[in-house]
């Protein structure tokens, strides 16, 4: 008997699922998100609402932040919301005992998003470094 024969049928898909990875697509959208991204990010800190923004990938309907960026009417594939760490833990995404582990590894805003991105597979923090402009 093949060892082919003992994997279930899925498993043989994942090469081309990972071909198909919503990450590819939210890279592409970052890029071009970044200086409005950025521009948000500056004005949650001059405001003084928050030192900590954080926004929110997704292509469902959440529940946290303030649309920024819409998929539908910008025809791309990513929704952009913005929030703060402070929300995130008003929600719970963040347990308050973990807020200062989070920001020990939150990065410097004026040079990275942090952006929190929704998968079917789950969630997860990522920082995406804005590209330096000459």
């Amino acid at each position: 008997m093949d060892i082919e024969e003992l994997l279930p049928q899925p498993e043989q898909e994942k090469p081309e699922q990972k071909k198909q990875s919503p990450l590819v697509s939210l890279e592409k959208d970052l890029e071009l998100y970044a200086d409005s991204i950025k521009e948000v990010a500056v004005e949650i800190m001059v405001q003084g609402i928050s030192s900590n923004p954080i926004f929110i990938a997704h292509q469902y309907t959440v529940s946290i932040g303030e649309v920024i960026l819409d998929r539908k009417e910008l025809n791309t594939e990513w929704t952009i919301q913005a929030s703060t760490v402070e929300e995130f833990v008003e929600k719970g995404i963040i347990q308050p005992d973990k807020k200062a582990l989070f920001l020990k590894n939150y990065k410097k805003p004026e040079d990275f998003m942090c952006v929190f991105v929704i998968v079917p597979e789950g969630a997860n923090f990522i920082f995406y470094p804005y590209k330096a402009r000459n």
